[in-house]
């Protein structure tokens, strides 16, 4: 019986794709326990005869290729979810590894918290060619996203969620509360985020529990092209746009608007205790994110 559904969506990344599901193939759980989907989000690479010469390695694994032409990673994510038979939804990127306990630090914490309608497990940041000198940890967290509130299972903290790439709900979550927001999420190179945030908020709404797994570690590979200053000003920009798509959507425009006034306070703050190279990018960063907030399109 298949408890855990894994869904990976992937874009145009058929090599990294197969680091991410060499990880998968090293699991601790029973296979017959596990499945994993991946969504080919309408790649133009050789995605899916990767996919299926991995099928044909690992035979015994229940890997399963879907293409959906719809562009977005919201898309992809629900296209896989539609057709998911766990009754756990897992997920995670295709720019990852994942540890061999995974899939079972999750299942296990399901099974031992009947209260638990979500997860998140720790994410660790990898840079193959360095962590570069500009980053701090504040403006690490766009990039990469780290995460580690230490080695017992706990609530999740007050005010974070699970990073995107390491999360699991009940099946019974998006069927109570819907799926992921097609209008918002990554859409092909467009960085358009906010989807997981608006999944929590949705959640958050009916009250529903959600528990930080430390077992469940997942390794977030950053590459060189993701560290220049071009793309973290595109990226900041668009944390901004995505932001404000939910504020319209949920209806705290006001709010989102004062609460960055305060972010700038702290941000200038923070200036003065970060190295000049630092603060110029928590600055860039700032920036970038109020000019997506205030509106200020292209």
């Amino acid at each position: 019986m298949i408890r855990l559904s894994l869904i990976i969506a992937t874009y145009n990344r058929a090599e990294q794709l197969m680091v991410t599901l060499q990880s998968v193939a090293a699991q601790s759980a029973k296979s017959a326990l596990w499945e994993c989907i991946v969504v080919d989000n309408n790649s133009v690479d050789n995605t899916r005869e990767r996919v299926e010469a991995f099928q044909r390695v690992f035979p015994d694994l229940n890997i399963r290729y879907l293409f959906e032409q719809q562009q977005g990673l919201s898309a992809a994510r629900n296209a896989g979810i539609a057709v998911a038979e766990g009754d756990i939804i897992a997920f995670v990127d295709d720019d990852e590894r994942i540890v061999e306990d995974f899939i079972t630090a999750y299942i296990e914490l399901f099974d031992s918290h009947e209260d638990a309608m979500s997860a998140g497990g720790k994410i660790i940041a990898e840079y193959p060619t360095g962590r570069p000198r500009w980053m701090s940890r504040y403006t690490e967290q766009p990039i990469a996203n780290p995460m580690d509130f230490g080695e017992r299972v706990v609530p999740f903290p007050k005010g974070r969620i699970p990073g995107g790439g390491n999360m699991a709900m009940r099946r019974e979550v998006l069927q109570t509360i819907g799926v992921f927001d097609t209008s918002l999420g990554r859409t092909g190179k467009r960085l358009i985020g906010g989807e997981e945030s608006d999944l929590f908020e949705r959640m958050a709404k009916y009250s529903m529990r959600c528990y930080y797994v430390p077992r469940a570690v997942m390794y977030h590979i950053i590459p060189e092209e993701k560290l220049t200053e071009e793309y973290f000003e595109r990226l900041a920009y668009n944390v901004g746009v995505s932001q404000h798509t939910r504020a319209v959507l949920h209806g705290r425009s006001a709010r989102l608007y004062i609460g960055e006034a305060a972010k700038w306070l702290a941000t200038i703050a923070l200036c003065v205790v970060h190295r000049p190279q630092q603060a110029r990018y928590l600055l860039k960063m700032r920036y970038n994110i109020s000019r997506g907030v205030f509106g200020q399109r292209g």
